[in-house]
Formats: C-alpha cells, structure tokens, sequence
C-alpha cells in the first residue's frame, strides 16, 4: 500500500510542477495586444493569399520512404554487428543468421518496388512520359 501512496505523490507533483509554471507564467507576462501580433506571419512578413494552401502529396511520400528506409539502415547496422559476433563463433547455421535479415531486405524490396511502380519515388514527370501518356487512348 505504501508503494501506491508513493506512485500517486510522483503523479501529483507531476500535475502540480506544470500547472503552477503555466499558472505564474500567465501572471507575470506582459499583455501588450498588437495588431502584428495577430498576423499570420510574426516576423514582418506581409502575408499574401489566404493561410491554407495545398502541399503536394509527394512532399509525404517522399517523406515516409525516408522514414521507412532510414529505420532499415538503423536496423542493419547492429544486425551486422551481432552477424560478424556469431560467424565468428561457428555456434549457428550461416541460413539462420542470414534468413532473418534476408526476408527483412526482400520485403523492403517489395516495398521500393511497389512504390517505384505507383510512382511515388518519381519527383517530376519527364518530357518523354509526357508524350507517351498524351498517346494513350
């Protein structure tokens, strides 16, 4: 019982310590209402146009398969580590350290391929797609 006692202290002070430095913050900062202040831009900059304007779906693509590909590179490393550790010990099969990995490789593969395919890697359409396209029936 008194272990809970101790949790429920930490999650109080852990409530208490933000909402006081929020509460002594909003009464000690100065109120100066600017109409700058109410810009869309602070920093001087005459907005033109309205706020909400569309970004291009492949800034996310693009974006995802850095993520994705990234996380592999991260994976791979300690991987080739522990690969070095257990080839030089001879304690496992060569299929048993390689297979994991390979599978993991080949189903990123699958991935790069699919995405090349459904032309998310593909940044700007070159003259000769265009033309071909405009072919199309």
């Amino acid at each position: 019982m008194n272990e809970w006692i101790a949790v429920g202290m930490l999650a109080l002070v852990g409530l208490l310590i933000p909402l006081s430095m929020m509460a002594v913050s909003y009464l000690i900062r100065p109120s100066v209402p600017e109409t700058s202040k109410r810009a869309t831009y602070e920093s001087g900059e005459v907005p033109t146009g309205g706020t909400r304007i569309r970004f291009n779906i492949q800034y996310y693509m693009v974006a995802l398969l850095f993520l994705v590909f990234d996380i592999e590179t991260v994976l791979l490393f300690p991987w080739a580590v522990v690969y070095l550790d257990a080839v030089e010990s001879d304690a496992v099969s060569l299929l048993e350290i390689l297979g994991p990995m390979l599978v993991f490789v080949a189903i990123l593969l699958v991935g790069l391929a699919w995405a090349w395919r459904s032309g998310a890697v593909q940044w700007a359409r070159s003259p000769y797609q265009v033309e071909t396209e405009a072919d199309r029936p």
